[in-house]
C-alpha cells in the first residue's frame, strides 16, 4: 500500500503578502511527514512530525506565530488521534508549550484521559519533563501589530472568518503502509478571542477524527460553526455511505454554510489512500504527498504538482 500525507495551514482569506510563506510552509511540512512514512514509521508519527513543522513556522497560527486573545495572551489547543485504536489525546488553553501536538500525544499515551486543559495540561507537561518556552517568544511582531489593530473584535461575528485578519489552524492526516490512518490539528484560536475560549480544534469529532474503518480528517475554519455540526465526523459519515472524499467534504462544508452560516475547510485521507483538500473560504493552504508526487494549492481549483527530489 502506498503511504499518503495531506497537510493544511488554515482556511481563511490569506493575504497576498503571506501567500508564498504559507504555501512554502505546507509543502515543507508535507515533505517532513512523508519522510517519516518513507522510513516505515506510523501515520501517527507522520502527522505529529508534520504538525510540529507547522507549529515551528511563525507564518502559521499554532505554536510559534499563534494569535493572541483579548488580553494579549497565547492560548494553544491541539489534538491527535490514532485510527487503528481510536485512542486520542488533546490539550486546550496551554500557554508556554511550543509544540502542543506533542503534548496532546503524551496525554493519549501517558494518561487515562483524552483532554487536559489550561493549568492541568501545563502541570502534566511539567511532570513528564516536556520543555517549556517563555510565552513571549512565540509571539511575532506581525501578530502583535495585527492584535493592536483589531482589538474591537466582537465574539460571533461570522464575517471574521473571511476577513483579512482571521488567522487559523494547522493540521495533517496520513495513511501509512499498513493502512492505518491518523490525524492531528493544532491552533492558536481566533484573534482577540475571550480568555479561555476553546474552538473545535482539540475536540474529537469536530477539529479532527481518525478511524481505520473510514478515514482521517483535520478541519479548519470558524470553530463555533465546526463544533455545531461536528464537521470531522460528519465528513466521515458521508464516506461511510460510499461517497468520495471530495464529495463528502464538499457536502459537509456546504451543510455547515447553509445550516449555521460557517465557512471552513478540511483535509481527508482514507485507508486506501484516497484524499482531498476542500474549503469554502477564500483560500486554504494545503499540500499532499502521494506516490512521490507533491501536490499543493492555495486558491479554489488550484492544484499544482512537483516531483519529490
Amino acid at each position: 500500500m502506498s503511504a499518503v500525507i495531506v497537510v493544511h495551514g488554515g482556511a481563511w482569506a490569506i493575504p497576498d503578502e503571506l501567500a508564498k510563506g504559507v504555501v512554502d510552509g505546507v509543502k515543507a511540512a508535507a515533505r517532513e511527514g512523508f519522510s517519516v512514512l518513507k522510513k516505515g514509521e506510523s501515520a501517527l508519527d507522520a502527522v505529529e512530525a508534520a504538525v510540529r513543522a507547522l507549529e515551528d513556522n511563525t507564518v502559521f497560527n499554532a505554536g510559534h506565530g499563534a494569535t493572541l486573545n483579548i488580553d494579549g495572551e497565547v492560548e494553544l489547543d491541539a489534538i491527535i488521534m490514532d485510527g487503528r485504536t481510536l485512542d486520542n489525546g488533546a490539550v486546550s488553553s496551554v500557554k508556554n508549550i511550543a509544540n502542543p501536538v506533542s503534548l496532546a500525544r503524551a496525554v493519549m499515551e501517558k494518561t487515562p484521559h483524552c483532554l487536559l486543559t489550561s493549568r492541568g495540561a501545563n502541570l502534566f507537561a511539567e511532570s513528564i519533563g516536556m520543555p517549556t518556552v517563555p510565552t513571549g517568544t512565540m509571539v511575532t511582531a506581525y501578530e502583535r501589530k495585527e492584535w493592536e489593530k483589531h482589538k474591537n473584535y466582537v465574539t460571533g461575528v461570522m464575517e471574521d472568518i473571511n476577513s483579512q485578519w482571521a488567522h487559523d489552524t494547522v493540521g495533517a492526516v496520513a495513511v501509512d503502509s499498513a493502512g492505518n490512518v491518523a490525524c492531528a490539528t493544532s491552533t492558536g484560536g481566533i484573534r482577540n478571542k475571550m480568555v479561555g475560549r476553546v474552538g473545535d480544534s482539540p475536540l474529537i469529532g469536530s477539529g479532527g477524527y481518525a478511524d481505520n474503518s473510514s478515514g482521517a480528517v483535520s478541519c479548519t475554519g470558524h470553530g463555533e460553526s465546526i463544533l455545531k455540526v461536528t464537521l470531522a465526523r460528519l465528513i466521515l459519515s458521508h464516506v461511510e455511505q460510499g461517497k468520495s472524499v471530495a464529495d463528502s467534504s464538499q457536502l459537509s462544508l456546504q451543510y455547515m454554510r447553509d445550516r449555521v452560516h460557517g465557512a471552513g475547510g478540511a483535509i481527508v485521507v482514507t485507508p486506501s489512500g484516497q484524499w482531498a483538500a476542500t474549503f469554502t473560504t477564500k483560500r486554504m493552504a494545503w499540500a499532499a504527498v502521494d506516490h512521490d508526487v507533491l501536490w499543493y494549492g492555495l486558491d479554489a481549483s488550484e492544484r499544482r504538482e512537483e516531483q519529490l527530489s
